[in-house]
């Protein structure tokens, strides 16, 4: 009887130290950082003139960039990373603000060019004039994209400035840039596309009670056929294909602007283009209905 009670006494006594062993382990285990993030992006304006020996201006250069950010659980902004995911944001930020960064360098690399120009129009009784190089973006942002929308604008002689429609789109979770057409996925979306594009010239004529033919090159259909090869941009209510002066009509007419929207998409798109747009939840809802 005394053995049965030492062995029970022993027992009782490891049960209690493994508990205890077990409980020490669990409180030891460090706090780790949260593995939340964010991205914000904002419109930094950037602006430098390139004088010439005498102080005259030689370029004007005027930007709006893009500059994201990488943000922790609580708003602030990431500088190290404490985890792999904030490893992935702080690249991913990294790999948008690459893109904008060169056009910093623009200024200087104009520079060169308009003071040989300058040279010349002095030698040859010319005016003298500045040369100008200005970018204006918007930004569309969601928890799957970033999409920019840029109008740029340069002037280094000639009739009139150039205007140029531009665009960035950026997967937040693959941390890079996208092209549209990996919207379709061997659907059907490029010909829908091309066919809404003609549909909304053809409808504009009615509207306007003239052909937007007449203003447009005569082989406009094949031109918006390659819309995928232009400027591509996405908004609160969808997407919009821009065509620069020059790129379907002549400069007078200015930039020719088509859009749809997500209703309209969605059929078309498959589901890497949904997900990336944020119509899963949409579509699903629609489907249970």
């Amino acid at each position: 009887m005394s053995t049965m009670i030492a062995l029970l006494l022993v027992l009782s006594s490891l049960v209690g130290c493994a508990g205890e062993t077990l409980t020490n382990v669990k409180n030891a285990l460090p706090d780790l950082p949260p593995e939340t993030f964010s991205f914000s992006v904002e419109l930094e304006e950037y602006e430098e003139t390139v004088r010439d020996e005498d102080g005259a201006a030689l370029v004007e250069c005027s930007y709006a960039l893009p500059v994201m950010k990488a943000l922790a659980a609580d708003g602030s902004v990431l500088e190290t990373a404490a985890t792999e995911g904030q490893a992935r944001a702080l690249a991913a930020a990294e790999t948008f603000n690459a893109r904008f960064d060169p056009w910093k360098g623009n200024a200087q690399t104009l520079a060169k060019s308009a003071k040989e120009d300058r040279a010349f129009r002095n030698e040859s009784g010319l005016e003298p004039m500045t040369y100008t190089d200005d970018l204006w973006c918007s930004v569309y942002q969601t928890e799957t994209l970033v999409s920019v929308s840029g109008t740029y604008s340069t002037y280094t002689g000639g009739a009139h400035p150039n205007h140029i429609l531009m665009s960035w789109n950026f997967d937040l979770e693959a941390g890079e840039f996208f092209e549209p057409e990996i919207l379709d996925e061997g659907g059907d979306l490029r010909e829908y596309v091309r066919s809404a594009l003609v549909r909304q010239v053809r409808e504009a004529d009615e509207v306007l009670g003239e052909k937007l033919e007449d203003l447009y090159w005569e082989d406009y259909e094949d031109i918006l056929a390659d819309w995928l090869n232009y400027a591509i941009s996405f908004d609160t209510e969808g997407m919009t294909v821009g065509f620069s002066p020059y790129e379907l009509a002549a400069y007078a007419a200015g930039p020719q602007t088509f859009h749809l929207t997500y209703e309209e998409l969605s059929p078309h798109l498959g589901p890497h283009g949904k997900a990336l747009l944020g119509l899963e939840a949409a579509s699903a809802g629609e489907t249970a209905e």
